[in-house]
């Protein structure tokens, strides 16, 4: 849990994974194998121009994200695609606010 909250701790990850939230408006022209094969995915360089900041800083945030199980990726060619891991992200909200919850006697 320490580890996601680390990488949500930046606002450029967070905003990343809001982002993520409606990949439609981050795609325009999606290859047909990905819109089949994993949808919802967003080419990094879809997320790195949305977000102003360079390419190698997104992959680094990306990898972080992925390691932690907020993302999924997939690779065709020389692209790579991500995209939000929902069963993690629900299960660490679930985590998260269960721990912050008071034990009733």
């Amino acid at each position: 849990m320490l580890a996601v909250l680390k990488a949500l701790s930046n606002e450029t990850r967070l905003n990343i994974l809001c982002w993520l939230r409606e990949p439609e408006k981050m795609n325009e022209n999606l290859p047909n194998v990905i819109k089949e094969e994993f949808p919802g995915g967003v080419c990094v360089g879809s997320i790195q121009e949305k977000s102003g900041l360079t390419q190698s800083v997104i992959s680094s945030y990306l990898s972080s994200m992925q390691k932690t199980g907020l993302l999924e990726s997939r690779r065709y060619g020389q692209w790579t695609y991500y995209r939000r891991n929902e069963e993690a992200i629900a299960a660490f909200l679930e985590e998260f606010a269960a721990g912050l919850q008071t034990k009733k006697k």
